[in-house]
């Protein structure tokens, strides 16, 4: 069910299914149920507009009918509104999730004037394949959805204005999506597996990470933090300069890089955290040595304006800030802002923020809905990058290593809780990939 169809996938759907009538009935029903589920029967008003969306509206409105509620049902085009306004609950059934335009003023107008509003769909005016708002959308308390939910249902600010997200079954068979071949996901352990640790493993074989540091080595530091509670058999901190010595267990190297990368072992690098003005210069001799690379903070700066730099990367790791700069502004559909900048790079490409999004080269991508808001402070995506390497160096591949880390990275925030430091986060990833383990969400 972690299939996430844009509009024009679910159409396709639907047209596979070959039984619309019953489609709708199941689509009005299931409205009905959950509208009954949340709320105490009230004067309730449905919105219809002239597609399928506004015939599930009819339908729902009739099954609420049936269980004693008292519901109008007006077109768009002929509700006022002071009829909004009287209504205690409205049922947005306007637009779906297809629309491709501004909507209205007049119907701006009506959806504003309500004082509490269900979804069918999505909230007239966002965009179900982008998360973007057309003009004008609504805030709803309840969206529901049908047999798949949609990128727009988990891309701000989309997911903020659907409130609460029920998908309902509707009879679709799953078989259509053998037709359809979706590319985007909803991020979660279903999406990926943990490599597992043979009994007999030597610390080499779970992995060599090594993490190139600057003169100021804080966010190196957590970097290597992140990858050792992550798994990795060995990490090591890359230093030009000395400094006070780190926490037992991690090797510091001071040696220059070229020296370092004699040793074959040394296969994965984090290269950006804290790094400043060498971060270029040092990205490219990984990158000339053949080796698989996390590229993250200065490294992505360094290639501000030639993302032909990062070429031959395995992962880049930009915030919103970092994108800009490498790939130029962001416009609404980050989606395809960070698929096209995988293709681009040929690096999975993690564009990180409320709604992370995990690209990879070939098309496929993952939208992350488990961090929670605290995540945003100093250090925490030098404990991502750290995470990425730690599973890369265990041999997973580039895009589910990077989803796993992602995810993870959002559970140890929820578990570390409100006041959580960039600190707090490594500590909580032993626990989780043991539950993981425990839930099968492992290689045997």
């Amino acid at each position: 069910m972690d299939e996430l169809l844009t509009p024009a996938e679910m159409g396709r759907a639907d047209a596979l299914a070959g039984n619309a009538r019953a489609l709708m009935d199941a689509a009005g029903r299931a409205v009905a149920r959950a509208v009954r589920l949340r709320y105490a029967p009230c004067p309730t008003l449905v919105l219809a507009g002239p597609g399928n969306n506004g015939g599930d509206g009819h339908v729902a409105a009739a099954y609420l009918r049936q269980a004693g509620w008292a519901v109008r049902v007006r077109a768009w085009n002929e509700a006022s509104v002071a009829e909004v306004e009287r209504a205690a609950l409205v049922i947005d059934a306007i637009f779906g999730a297809g629309l491709a335009r501004d909507i209205a003023p007049e119907v701006a107008a009506l959806l504003r004037a309500a004082r509490r509003l269900v979804a069918v769909d999505v909230p007239s005016g966002l965009d179900g394949a982008t998360g973007a708002v057309r003009g004008y959308a609504p805030q709803a308390e309840l969206t529901v959805t049908f047999f798949r939910a949609k990128p727009g249902h988990y891309l701000y600010p989309g997911r903020g204005l659907c409130g609460e997200l029920a998908l309902r079954d509707i009879g679709l068979p799953a078989t259509v999506l053998e037709e359809i071949k979706p590319q985007t996901w909803l991020n979660s352990p279903a999406l990926w597996c943990l490599p597992a640790r043979a009994p007999t493993a030597h610390k080499y074989a779970a992995g060599d990470v090594t993490v190139l540091c600057g003169t100021m080595p804080g966010a190196a530091r957590l970097a290597c933090a992140g990858a050792r509670r992550a798994g990795a058999g060995m990490v090591t901190l890359a230093a030009d300069a000395p400094f006070i010595p780190p926490e037992a267990g991690l090797i510091v190297r001071a040696e220059p890089l070229e020296a370092l990368l004699r040793d074959t072992r040394r296969r994965v690098w984090v290269c950006g955290p804290g790094l400043g003005k060498q971060a270029g210069e040092k990205l490219a001799q990984l990158l000339a040595a053949g080796r698989t690379v996390v590229a993250d903070a200065d490294a992505l700066t360094a290639c501000a304006g030639a993302p032909e730099k990062l070429r031959g990367a395995a992962v880049i790791t930009p915030h919103e800030g970092e994108f800009n700069r490498v790939f130029g502004p962001l416009r609404q559909d980050r989606l395809s802002a960070a698929r096209a900048a995988a293709r681009h790079t040929g690096a999975v490409t993690v564009l990180k923020g409320a709604d992370t999004i995990i690209a990879a080269p070939d098309g496929r991508a993952a939208i992350n809905a488990n961090a929670p808001s605290y995540l945003a402070s100093g250090g925490t995506g030098d404990v991502l990058a750290g995470l990425i390497a730690a599973v890369l160096a265990q041999e997973m591949p580039a895009f589910e290593a990077a989803c796993a880390a992602v995810w993870l990275h959002g559970a140890a925030a929820s578990e570390a809780g409100p006041g959580m430091l960039a600190e707090d986060l490594p500590a909580r990833l032993g626990p989780l990939m043991a539950a993981l383990r425990k839930e099968s969400w492992i290689e045997p």
